[in-house]
């Protein structure tokens, strides 16, 4: 399955933000966008989610236009983690899981035992179990940020789109969230993720795409896209990409070393 923006102007009237937007998502791939803040991310996703309307171009899920998908069964096959979240009432962790499960569920009918395992699994997958019972609202902001990740993956979509996931999350919870990225594209799951860390694109094997000035630059792999001169050129900041080894001589990944201290 794909999912295509193509040929789009993306924005509001009048002030569009990016202009001939092309980008293809994979299933069984990551697609990390990176790029400085204010350039465009949040748009990409909101138009790409049928919440914002494209000033241009056309959005294609299995090479039919979004608009033509009925809402519940676009929900079915694309779930989001938002950048930032806020609930008004009492929820628990669990319940915001089980959210997840409504577009699968008849109007108006309540989860059932099969929903709920579903949303269960979908926690524990995360190691966040024991937060099951916790008030989401007194939840830290990592917490919270890794409950809505299992809410999306209770949706069981085939895609999954991740503004800036990371961005409440401390290193080592990030680390274990891009593990958890990884093993859900080797679950078939295409996965399209903004990311303030050019590292995190490099740990995920994924394909970039760079958003800057206006544009999103063709995707392509990691390691032919990010370069000391396009970090310099979006950032503004010096920065030596290294190699290193991991567990064995033939795993071998970059990182990303500013420099200049």
């Amino acid at each position: 399955m794909e999912l295509e923006i193509r040929n789009a102007t993306l924005g509001y009237p009048g002030r569009p933000v990016l202009r001939n937007v092309n980008l293809k998502l994979h299933a069984g791939r990551t697609t990390c966008l990176i790029g400085p803040n204010g350039a465009g991310k949040t748009t990409l996703f909101r138009s790409m989610l049928g919440i914002l309307p494209l000033l241009q171009g056309e959005i294609l899920l299995e090479g039919k236009n979004i608009r033509a998908w009925p809402r519940r069964r676009f929900a079915q096959a694309v779930a989001c983690v938002p950048q930032a979240h806020s609930l008004p009432f009492a929820f628990t962790a669990l319940e915001v899981v089980l959210f997840g499960r409504s577009a699968h569920l008849p109007f108006f009918a309540s989860p059932g035992k099969k929903d709920r395992q579903i949303a269960e699994a979908c926690m524990e997958r995360l190691r966040i179990g024991a937060l099951r019972d916790r008030i989401f609202a007194r939840l830290s902001g990592g917490e919270q940020q890794l409950v809505m990740v299992a809410r999306a993956l209770a949706q069981q979509p085939v895609f999954l789109m991740m503004d800036e996931p990371s961005s409440h999350l401390d290193f080592g919870n990030q680390v274990k969230l891009i593990r958890q990225v990884n093993a859900l594209k080797d679950d078939s799951l295409g996965i399209l993720m903004a990311t303030h860390s050019p590292d995190h694109a490099f740990m995920c094997g994924a394909e970039v795409a760079v958003v800057h000035r206006g544009a999103v630059r063709p995707q392509g792999d990691c390691n032919r896209v990010i370069t000391e001169a396009v970090l310099k050129e979006v950032y503004g900041v010096e920065v030596k990409i290294c190699s290193v080894e991991e567990s064995s001589p033939d795993r071998v990944r970059k990182i990303c070393l500013p420099t200049g201290f």
